[in-house]
C-alpha cells in the first residue's frame, strides 16, 4: 500500500509516517497543501491521510482536487476539528473517512488499511504460492512452514511479486509500490533487496530475473511430505 501523509505539524506527520512504514506501507510526507497537491497529481496513492487546515493550499481544496481528477485515492481526514459539522463538511468534500485528533494509533492504522482495500482490487490478506506463504496482516512470511525472517522491505517486495500472479514486475514498479518518492530512481536498492530476499527464500529459487524487464515469481510447487511418491 502507498500512502501520503499531509500535516503541517512536522513532528506528527513524521511520527505517523514512521509508524505506517512499520506496517509495511510505502509512505510519502508533505507539510503543505500545495506540496500534497503536486504529489497527488503525479503519483498513485492508495490513501492520503490529510489534515484539513494546511498552509499553501487548504486541505479542503486538496480533497476537492482528488475528487475532480477522479482518482481512486481514498482520503482520511485527520484534524483537530472533530465536531459533527466538520465531519459532515469533510465527507461532502470527498473524504472517505474522518478521524479527529487526538487519536489512537491502532485505529488510524486500521482505518488506513480499510481504505486501502477499497482503493485497489480485492487482495487476500494471506498470499500463497505452493509452500511460500505471506500473511500481510501478521507481517509473517514462511516457506515450508518456517519463518523466513524477512525485513519489512523484503516483505513488501515479496508481496508485490505474489500479487502479480506470475506477471513480470519491473524494478520501476517495485520502487513505486515498496519505496517512497525520496528514493533515487537510479539506485541499486531493488537489486540489493532482491538479492537478500532470494537468499532467505532458499532453494529452489522461485524468483526469475527477466533481462531488461524485471522479476517474475515462478509457481512454487507445494512441498511433499516425507515418503510421498
Amino acid at each position: 500500500m502507498r500512502v501520503l501523509v499531509v500535516d503541517d505539524e512536522a513532528a506528527l506527520a513524521d511520527l505517523v509516517a514512521a509508524g505506517l512504514r512499520r506496517h509495511a506501507m510505502a509512505v510519502d510526507v508533505a507539510y503543505r497543501g500545495d506540496e500534497a497537491d503536486e504529489l497527488l497529481a503525479v503519483n498513485d496513492y492508495d490513501v492520503v491521510v490529510l489534515d484539513r487546515d494546511l498552509p499553501g493550499l487548504h486541505g479542503d481544496l486538496v480533497a476537492r482536487g482528488v475528487a475532480e481528477r477522479r482518482s481512486p485515492t481514498r482520503i482520511l481526514m485527520l484534524t483537530a476539528a472533530g465536531g459533527l459539522d466538520d465531519r459532515v463538511g469533510g465527507l461532502e468534500l470527498g473524504a472517505d473517512d474522518y478521524l479527529a485528533k487526538p487519536f489512537e494509533y491502532a485505529e488510524l492504522v486500521a482505518r488506513v488499511r480499510a481504505l486501502g482495500r477499497r482503493s485497489a482490487p480485492p487482495s487476500p490478506p494471506v498470499l500463497r504460492s505452493g509452500d511460500l506463504v505471506v500473511d500481510t496482516n501478521r507481517q509473517l512470511a514462511t516457506r515450508r512452514g518456517l519463518d523466513l525472517g524477512l525485513t519489512t522491505k523484503e516483505m513488501m517486495v515479496l508481496a508485490v511479486l505474489l500479487r502479480a500472479d506470475g506477471r513480470v514486475v519491473s524494478a520501476e514498479e517495485l520502487l513505486e509500490k515498496a519505496w517512497d518518492v525520496t528514493v533515487d530512481p537510479f539506485t541499486t536498492v531493488v537489486r540489493v533487496t532482491m538479492s537478500k530476499l532470494r537468499r532467505k527464500l532458499g532453494a529452489p529459487d522461485p524468483v526469475r530475473t527477466v533481462p531488461g524487464r524485471g522479476y517474475q515469481l515462478e509457481a512454487v510447487a507445494p512441498s511433499r511430505s516425507a515418503g510421498a511418491p
